[in-house]
C-alpha cells in the first residue's frame, strides 16, 4: 500500500468512527501519519471525556487497524501513547 492509498485508509478509519464521536460533541483529525504510526488530534468533548484513552485505543485504533493492518499504534498529539 503506497502512501496515498494509506491515507485514504486512515480517513476511511476516521470517518466510520467520527459519527460516534460527534454524538457525543467530539470529533477527530488526523495529524500524520509516520512509519507504523498514526497521529491523530481529539477535538471538541472528547478533550475532556474521562474516558477519552479507552476511546483511542478500543476504537480508534482497533478501527484503523481493521482498514490499514500494517499500523502498530495510534498516538494522540499531546504525546499520550496508547
Amino acid at each position: 500500500m503506497n502512501v496515498a492509498e494509506l491515507r485514504t485508509s486512515v480517513e476511511k478509519a476516521l470517518n466510520e468512527i467520527r459519527p460516534y464521536l460527534e454524538a457525543d460533541g467530539g470529533n477527530i483529525s488526523l495529524v500524520e501519519i509516520t512509519q507504523d504510526t498514526v497521529s491523530v488530534q481529539l477535538e471538541g468533548n472528547c478533550l475532556s471525556c474521562s474516558v477519552n484513552q479507552m476511546t483511542l485505543k478500543n476504537g480508534v485504533e482497533a478501527t484503523i487497524k481493521k482498514h490499514a493492518p500494517q499500523i502498530k499504534r495510534v498516538i494522540e498529539v499531546n504525546g499520550i501513547n496508547i
